[in-house]
């Protein structure tokens, strides 16, 4: 898989995310047309 260059359209792809107690799965082309800010927290909800 290549890496898409600055301006080019992302792939699509789904993610498992939480909404505060809620679990769902995050689909990218359910959010097209929308400015959208992606974080990941490393080891975030794991124990240490």
């Amino acid at each position: 898989m290549s890496v898409p260059a600055v301006g080019e359209m992302a792939p699509d792809f789904s993610l498992p995310c939480c909404v505060g107690d809620q679990r769902d799965r995050f689909v990218l082309s359910s959010h097209r047309g929308k400015n959208i800010v992606l974080v990941f927290y490393v080891l975030d909800w794991t124990p240490v």
